[in-house]
């Protein structure tokens, strides 16, 4: 708390000797200069792969707050590549990253990701390991005379936002009370299993009625 007026300072302390545990960061430019060489060094040596690494998969945050958005995930589920028909070792050997943890919990994530291994099979340019004997499925001269080196990430996804068109607020819309519903429906799920209970006895003494009348 800074003093008011013209005070007496209370107990000041200015014989901390501060200069000696402040800590500088002057080498920052150099650092950055020697990450850069660095990045260019490795992308020489990996080429032609991407320098992005490998193809990631499309999954979804977790959590209901996050998971409207979509990122690159660890790696293809082996549902996935089976789905897609590619072998999970050929899968690592074309640069395709694999996780053998992550599970398919819908079939759209399924879908969308078989779908991008057979995007990325199709624009895949396959260097052969000899030139004098090149194997199935490696691509052609041609196509390995156009191969260029490709810088950032490997089909990057993109977030695609669908903007609704403004109209007219229809009645029931106006009608509806939102908080009053989301109350009716808890208190359905809350009490669920003590009306099913009580239905049921209910049930079972008309059974004991009749019983008894027919007596």
């Amino acid at each position: 708390m800074a003093p008011s007026r013209n005070g007496m300072l209370l107990n000041p302390h200015f014989h901390k000797d501060w200069q000696k545990r402040v800590r500088t960061w002057f080498n920052q430019p150099a650092r950055k200069i020697r990450r850069r060489k660095a990045r260019q060094v490795k992308a020489r040596l990996i080429a032609p792969r991407p320098v992005g690494g490998p193809l990631r998969p499309q999954v979804r945050c977790p959590t209901i707050r996050y998971h409207t958005k979509v990122r690159a995930g660890r790696g293809f589920t082996l549902e996935e590549l089976k789905a897609a028909g590619i072998h999970k070792k050929t899968a690592r050997t074309i640069g395709i990253a694999v996780d053998s943890r992550r599970r398919n919990r819908s079939t759209e994530s399924l879908r969308a990701n078989v779908q991008r291994l057979k995007e990325y099979r199709s624009k895949l340019i396959l260097f052969p390991r000899k030139a004098s004997a090149p194997k199935k499925g490696d691509s052609t001269e041609e196509e390995l005379k156009m191969a260029t080196q490709l810088t950032g990430p490997v089909m990057p996804i993109k977030t695609v936002y669908k903007k609704e068109k403004a109209r007219v607020i229809s009645e029931d819309e106006k009608n509806f009370k939102a908080f009053a519903s989301l109350r009716m429906a808890r208190a359905n799920a809350r009490l669920f299993g003590i009306r099913a209970k009580r239905a049921k006895d209910a049930a079972d003494q008309d059974v004991e009625k009749k019983k008894v009348q027919s007596l």
